[in-house]
């Protein structure tokens, strides 16, 4: 129902992660007996969690790492790891400079082009040690390097940006990507995002997607809300594409995976946003926490580059554990940052969900909390993320 907020205007309300909680229900059942598995792509994983494609989280041994420990990685092909033969002194600037330079390095870092013989060679990389090559990408940037991406034999390629629409208005000098001819074209799945509404989704499964990523703006490291005031909480954003998802099901056959992305760092948070209706969840800070991880326990969002309007912050996150506690445990601390995988499997027994799709039905109950999804940041300073 919508609310009044004006004379000439109407919102309707909508819920962040932090206001909702889940409830149990008639059983309950060992955790081991708890099914984590889904597909993305056809591929299937153990753990319904994917490394965001940020420079501070993804790189060729964290890729490998993730698939190894059962997860998924998506290495960004427009940022340090493909302008950069070695990046590592790079990686070692970012993190060194103070807050005021930030902006301007990256803005310096950014304008080295991009090099195709680099993306190939990443893929590669990843492919020869035995991990998934999943690739991300802008709308620009995939119609620019599609082929090399399917050259180099890259397994997903997630085409993002903070907005991603079938139906998008540019000058007439430019050509907009048609995502539909691009997904049909691509020999491998392409994963589209990123959307909020019932419609987009829709209409983003429709042009083939093989997964659409749900979230605008609630990251810790992005800024896209206070920036350009856009996005839906997150909550409500995945439970209307899950919606869509399911109608697009009754109506194909096809059923196309929703992936939350943004604003997730606990266990509790993951196991929230299946409830509402993922199939996945992609997340960022979580993973740059990792000793493995590129950012030397930053984090940054991959907006901030841009020379006309930069939207994305670093955030110093620190060093709390390898990948593998952080993802499978044993878990060191106690924040919900650790063991992520034994969080969830945890929630779905006390909630009596066998799989995942029982996850997804779960009863949900409004309980407004202190915490706002708009002040995700805030959250990740009392996790120790944010200072």
């Amino acid at each position: 129902m919508d609310i009044q907020i004006g004379r000439g205007k109407a919102a309707r309300r909508a819920y962040g992660i932090d206001e909702i909680a889940l409830v149990p229900g008639p059983r309950t059942l060992d955790p081991s007996l708890a099914d984590t598995r889904w597909q993305i792509g056809g591929i299937e994983r153990e753990i319904p969690i994917i490394a965001s494609a940020m420079d501070g989280v993804v790189d060729v041994r964290m890729a490998v790492e993730l698939s190894q420990l059962g997860a998924l990685g998506v290495l960004n092909l427009e940022g340090i790891q493909t302008r950069y033969e070695n990046p590592e002194p790079i990686l070692d600037r970012i993190a060194s400079v103070g807050k005021e330079e930030f902006v301007p390095l990256m803005q310096e870092l950014y304008a080295t082009p991009i090099k195709p013989e680099l993306i190939e060679r990443r893929i590669q990389e990843i492919k020869q040690k035995g991990g998934i090559a999943a690739v991300s990408a802008t709308p620009a940037g995939a119609s620019k390097y599609s082929s090399v991406v399917a050259k180099a034999g890259a397994d997903l390629f997630f085409v993002q940006a903070t907005v991603v629409s079938t139906a998008h208005l540019s000058p007439e000098s430019v050509t907009p990507l048609d995502l539909a001819q691009f997904c049909q074209e691509m020999p491998i799945p392409v994963i589209l995002g990123n959307c909020v509404t019932y419609n987009v989704a829709h209409n983003l499964m429709t042009a083939g997607a093989a997964a659409i990523l749900v979230g605008i703006g609630p990251g810790a490291a992005c800024t896209s809300r206070g920036v350009l005031g856009v996005g839906v909480p997150q909550a409500t954003a995945v439970a209307d594409c899950a919606a869509a998802r399911d109608d697009y099901f009754r109506e194909t056959g096809n059923y196309v995976p929703v992936i939350a992305d943004g604003g997730l760092i606990t266990g509790g948070d993951i196991c929230k946003c299946i409830a509402c209706g993922a199939d996945g969840v992609m997340i960022g800070s979580p993973f740059a926490r990792a000793k493995e991880a590129p950012g030397r326990g930053y984090h940054w969002g991959m907006a901030t580059p841009s020379p006309v309007l930069p939207r994305g912050t670093r955030i110093r996150v620190g060093s709390t554990g390898t990948l593998k506690q952080i993802l499978r445990g044993p878990a060191a601390l106690d924040d919900g940052t650790h063991n992520l995988l034994g969080a969830l499997q945890t929630s779905m027994g006390t909630l009596g969900a066998k799989n995942m799709k029982e996850m997804q039905q779960v009863e949900v109950v409004i309980a407004p909390s202190l915490l706002t999804e708009g002040k995700v940041y805030q959250k990740a300073q009392q996790l120790g993320m944010g200072k």
